[in-house]
């Protein structure tokens, strides 16, 4: 494990851009974990800028999403699949459905689950995982106290977490969703390479 303490977000957004730079520049077909939140915007910021600037190409890689609320409509703004897409994946140049999620309306959330680490298995696995994590310690949807061999699952979330993503929710804590599906501390861990970047207090 290697600790970098940066002067700012900013910072911390070049660095973790850099290693998916480097990673592409010997495998330009790697497959990527991408997290939501407000953590990992400062390196989508960075490579959507360097990919306008043709410093880099999303064209042959893959991704795979950590987590996503159970229940909301596919057109809500606020499920992973469109924050993903809207923060970073529409910004580059990935290839058309190069970039797999989560189904939170999935009839059988079990069987689901299976054939999501199936996919990812069957894509190699993530060469590179960007993380942050949350005010309680949660990363992904993995709460405090979650399984170190865990994988996707359904998860109910915790009432601080609620609080916290009350905000993409105008504010209104009955309108968050009480259950997602997330990747596994286990799953997770898989990934050949983490970038976890946390910012603030």
């Amino acid at each position: 494990m290697e600790i970098v303490i940066c002067p700012d977000a900013v910072a911390a957004g070049k660095l973790g851009a850099q290693a998916i730079v480097t990673l592409f520049g010997h495998k330009p077909d790697a497959v990527l974990g991408l997290a939501t939140g407000s953590s990992p915007l400062v390196i989508y910021d960075e490579l959507a800028a360097r990919c306008a600037a043709g410093g880099v190409s999303f064209a042959q890689a893959r991704g795979f999403t950590l987590d996503e609320y159970v229940g909301l409509p596919a057109d809500h703004p606020e499920t992973y699949h469109n924050v993903i897409r809207r923060d970073f994946v529409n910004r580059v140049d990935f290839g058309p459905g190069a970039v797999q999620g989560p189904d939170g309306l999935a009839d059988d959330v079990p069987a689901f689950c299976a054939s999501y680490e199936a996919a990812i298995a069957a894509a190699g696995g993530v060469d590179l995982q960007i993380l942050g994590i949350g005010t309680d310690g949660h990363i992904g949807f993995n709460e405090p106290g979650s399984s170190l061999a865990s994988r996707t699952r359904i998860k109910t979330l915790t009432r601080q977490t609620r609080v916290d993503n009350a905000r993409f929710f105008d504010g209104d804590l009955d309108r968050v969703p009480t259950h997602c599906i997330t990747q596994g501390l286990g799953t997770i861990m898989a990934a050949r390479h983490i970038v976890l970047v946390a910012s603030g207090a």
